[in-house]
């Protein structure tokens, strides 16, 4: 009994260094950036200069802040997937989420006019779409659990989406089109808004809260159909509102933010060494490690070179130096 009290004492004690360390890192990164000089802005030119308090109010803030709900969502989809699907190498784009959203924002570069505000919706819309459209097309494979068919819907949705994509890349003029859809893929904040995150929020906010309040069914989930379904879960359904949720508020981040691999692969690796399987403590640690990632990277990739570094090119390449230390480490696994 004491040793189980030690236990949650350690884990809540963990949780709380994480949220100060992210508090700190968020108000650190209003001073980071190329204005008045590089990496670093005085405070006193925080509060005397007015170009300075309308660069931190109209683009550092709301990138900010974008940057840590995009890390937050990525991690957390991946550890629903991972624990829902009993799989430690599943990620958020499994779905088709990320392959519908890249098309989604092709068509709208190519026939929308490729205005931001059309470019999201569309990429949204097919986000959602490949997530629709895995779910049905799962239910009509007539073989195996629900969990195989989904994982082979999912494959064969991003794949459709992923030819679909080749085709409009090849109908790009190669001047202007191509250059933008192959920039939006490459992930970015570079241009987010206030109005951008406006937009997101709600569904990011409820979709991570719903995950929240339901991540103690997560360890039944997690226990496979069978058993869960004997402890008294009503595995479809709670299964389906808890993707339903947690993908959704990465199809909305998507397509703000272009796509931004490894976050959802890498993080719930992390958080599970730290807090282990359990889905009460596993959740709220991948939110944070996420949006700490999430920020951190951001950082780098406008400040590391003179020209800013994609974001999604910069977690590819620390997720993959991560997952190589993580595997030589400890050995993967999931309960």
């Amino acid at each position: 009994m004491n040793s189980s009290k030690s236990l949650w004492a350690k884990q809540h004690q963990r949780i709380l260094i994480l949220s100060l360390l992210l508090l700190v890192i968020l108000a650190a990164s209003i001073f980071i950036g190329r204005y008045p000089k590089p990496f670093w802005m005085p405070i006193q030119v925080l509060l005397e200069d007015s170009m300075a308090q309308r660069l931190v109010w109209l683009l550092r803030l709301p990138r900010i802040i974008t940057a840590a709900l995009l890390g937050a969502t990525l991690a957390v989809c991946g550890t629903v997937l991972q624990m829902i699907f009993r799989n430690p190498i599943v990620e958020p784009g499994f779905l088709g989420v990320s392959q519908g959203a890249a098309f989604g924002a092709a068509v709208a570069i190519l026939w929308l006019g490729g205005h931001r505000l059309t470019i999201e919706l569309s990429a949204s819309f097919f986000a959602l779409l490949g997530l629709a459209g895995s779910f049905i097309l799962a239910r009509t494979i007539k073989f195996g659990g629900w969990v195989l068919r989904l994982i082979l819907s999912g494959i064969v949705v991003s794949a459709f989406f992923s030819s679909g994509l080749g085709v409009l890349k090849y109908l790009a003029d190669p001047l202007t089109q191509l250059q933008e859809i192959t920039f939006w893929l490459l992930g970015g904040l570079w241009s987010v808004t206030w109005q951008d995150l406006l937009y997101v929020a709600p569904v990011v906010v409820v979709g991570l809260l719903i995950v929240y309040l339901m991540r103690w069914r997560l360890n039944v989930l997690s226990l496979g159909q069978d058993t869960a379904f004997s402890l008294g879960a009503e595995t479809t359904r709670e299964r389906l509102i808890i993707l339903v949720a947690a993908v959704s508020a990465t199809a909305v981040l998507t397509a703000v933010s272009g796509i931004v691999g490894w976050v959802g692969l890498i993080v719930p690796q992390i958080a599970r060494q730290l807090f282990g399987p359990n889905g009460q403590f596993t959740v709220p640690g991948s939110m944070l490690i996420g949006a700490i990632f999430g920020v951190v990277c951001d950082n780098l990739a406008r400040t590391m070179l003179a020209g800013e570094i994609p974001l999604g090119i910069l977690t590819s390449l620390i997720g993959a130096i991560m997952f190589v230390a993580i595997i030589n480490r400890s050995r993967i696994k999931l309960r």
